[in-house]
């Protein structure tokens, strides 16, 4: 199966080589390149073949090749510690509207390289309420 749809987006035009980057993997479900915009040494972006939105519109095919991409260049990178991120939605921080996985190198025990987070927990007995 080849990809099945290409639309105008950035990552649609990289893919289509209209514009470059630094090629790291491709199959023919995915393409993986460093980010132009890096969070560290090494930060890479796997892009599926297919012009969907998000992860829940993928086909299973194109998902099931995306993550043996991302061990490959994790394990490349050489890292011990190192983040997976994938975002659905632009309140859910979501900058392009086409599938992507970041692989961010966290290359030192620095809390100020690679990817940093916040996790605002809240307490489970108030989120529960209402949905059960």
């Amino acid at each position: 199966m080849a990809a099945r749809t290409l639309g105008s987006c950035i990552f649609c035009k990289i893919i289509k080589g209209d514009i470059p980057s630094l090629k790291l993997i491709e199959t023919e479900f995915s393409y993986s390149f460093l980010d132009i915009g890096p969070l560290s040494k090494g930060h890479a972006l796997v892009i599926p073949k297919d012009h969907v939105a998000k992860m829940h519109e993928l086909s299973d095919d194109y998902l099931a090749d995306v993550l043996p991409i991302a061990k490959k260049i994790a394990l490349a990178l050489g890292v011990e510690n190192y983040n997976i991120l994938q975002n659905n939605g632009r309140i859910a921080h979501q900058e392009v509207d086409h599938v992507h996985f970041h692989v961010i190198p966290k290359p030192r025990a620095s809390h100020d390289v690679g990817l940093v987070i916040g996790w605002p927990t809240q307490k489970a007995a108030q989120l529960i309420e209402g949905v059960v």
